[in-house]
C-alpha cells in the first residue's frame, strides 16, 4: 500500500512530530508498505531514514521576521493536498501534533480531497484541541474533570480572588486552552505566581484556562478503535510532566500496566472510552487522567495524535497488550481505511410514505 506520512509543520511541536513521522515511516516500511515521508511546513518530500534530522524551512523572503511563523503556517495548509505524493497516496498517515495538523485544517483539506486519512475527523480534532469545550463534553456524558475557568484575550480580563477560589484554590493550573506538550503550562502555588504564568500560558494561546490541580498519580489511557489499552502510570522524577519530562528518555518513569486495583483500573479504561466517544475521535487516542489519593480520576484532555515516539505512551500501551510497534502503525492505518470506507456508503433511503403508512 501507498502511504504518505505527514509530519513536521510550523507548530511548537515540530520536533516531536518529525520524531513521531520518522518511527512510523520506519514501521510501515518494515511491513512492507511504499511510504513517502512529506513535511507539512513546505510540501517537501523528506529523505527516507533522515526525517528527523530536518530542519524548519525558511519562511519566504516577502515575510517579515514578526509574520514569519504565519507565513509558514498558511504553507502548512495551501496546496498539500495536491501534492503528488498525496495525491498519489492510498493512505495518509498524520504525524503532526499541534497546529493545523491536530486542530481539524489538515483534516478538512484531505476530507474535500476525499484522501482516507489516520486518526479523527475534522470536528473531532477540533474539538478535542479546544479544552474548554472538550471538559464541556465530559461534563456532558458524566466523565470527571478537573473545575475551570475559560479566559479569552479579546475579553481583556485575567483570573482574580474569586476565580481561584471556584477553582479550589491555590496551587492550580494555568495552561493555554489549545496547546499540547504541555506547552506553556505551570503550576501555581500563590498570588505572586498567577500574573506570570498567565502570561505565559498567552504567549501560546488567545484562550488560557485556570484550572483546578489534582493532586495524587499521573495515568493515561490509551483508545483503539473502541477498546482501553492497559494503563500507563507516568511518574516525572522532577515532580511536573512538563516537556522534559516527556521527551527526554531518563526524565520520567513508566509503569504499565499501573498497579491499580482492578476495579479502578476497570473505571479509568471506562471513563477513557467515554470521554473519546464524547468528542467523537477515531483511531487511536489517548485520554490523560490523575487520580487522587481518595477520590476518582479526573480526565484532563484527550490528544487525537498521541506521540509515537521511543519514550511514547500509546506504543508502550499497546506493547503491554502484546502488540509491536510494527504492528500498531498498521492497525492504525487499518483503522482509518475502515472508518473511510464505512463513511463513503450511501445512507439507507427512507421509503416513500404511501397514503396507507401517513393516514
Amino acid at each position: 500500500m501507498k502511504i504518505v506520512v505527514l509530519m513536521g509543520g510550523t507548530s511548537a511541536e515540530r520536533e516531536i512530530s518529525l520524531r513521531t513521522g520518522s518511527g512510523i515511516a520506519r514501521a510501515l516500511r518494515a511491513r512492507g508498505h511504499d511510504v513517502t515521508a512529506v513535511d507539512t511546513a513546505d510540501g517537501a518530500v523528506l529523505p527516507a531514514g533522515e526525517e528527523e534530522r530536518t530542519p524548519l524551512p525558511p519562511a519566504p523572503a516577502e515575510a517579515g521576521a514578526r509574520d514569519a511563523d504565519a507565513s509558514l503556517a498558511r504553507r502548512d495548509r495551501g496546496d498539500l493536498a495536491e501534492r503528488p505524493a498525496v495525491l498519489d497516496a492510498d493512505l495518509v498517515f498524520l504525524a503532526l501534533h499541534g497546529g493545523a495538523g491536530e486542530d481539524g485544517t489538515i483534516q478538512a483539506l484531505l476530507d474535500l480531497a476525499a484522501k482516507p486519512y489516520t486518526g479523527s475527523g475534522l470536528r473531532a480534532s477540533a474539538v478535542a484541541m479546544d479544552k474548554d469545550l472538550s471538559k464541556r463534553l465530559f461534563v456532558h456524558a458524566g466523565v470527571p474533570t478537573p473545575s475551570w475557568r475559560l479566559y479569552r484575550r479579546r475579553d481583556q480580563n485575567r483570573p482574580d480572588a474569586a476565580a481561584v477560589a471556584a477553582v479550589g484554590g491555590y496551587p492550580l493550573i494555568v495552561k493555554p486552552n489549545d496547546e499540547g506538550s504541555t506547552f506553556g503550562l505551570s503550576v501555581v502555588k500563590d498570588p505572586a505566581e498567577l500574573g506570570p504564568a498567565f502570561d505565559e500560558a498567552m504567549r501560546y494561546s488567545n484562550e488560557v484556562l485556570l484550572e483546578e490541580y489534582i493532586p495524587g498519580r499521573e495515568l493515561t489511557v490509551a483508545v483503539l478503535g473502541d477498546q482501553a489499552l492497559p494503563i500507563v502510570e507516568i511518574r516525572p522524577k522532577g515532580g511536573l510532566y512538563d516537556y522534559e519530562s516527556k521527551y527526554t528518555a531518563g526524565r520520567s518513569e513508566y509503569f504499565c500496566p499501573a498497579d491499580l486495583p482492578d476495579d479502578v483500573t476497570r473505571r479509568i479504561q471506562e471513563d477513557a472510552v467515554r470521554a473519546c466517544r464524547a468528542l467523537d475521535t477515531a483511531g487511536v487516542a489517548r485520554a490523560d487522567f490523575r487520580l487522587p489519593p481518595d477520590g476518582p480520576a479526573s480526565c484532563l484532555e484527550v490528544n487525537t495524535i498521541p506521540g509515537m515516539t521511543a519514550t511514547s505512551l500509546v506504543p508502550m500501551a499497546a506493547k503491554a497488550a502484546g502488540m509491536t510497534f510494527e504492528e500498531l502503525c498498521e492497525r492504525i492505518a487499518g483503522l482509518a481505511l475502515e472508518r473511510f470506507e464505512q463513511e463513503r456508503r450511501p445512507a439507507t433511503p427512507r421509503p416513500t410514505p404511501t397514503p396507507e403508512t401517513s393516514a
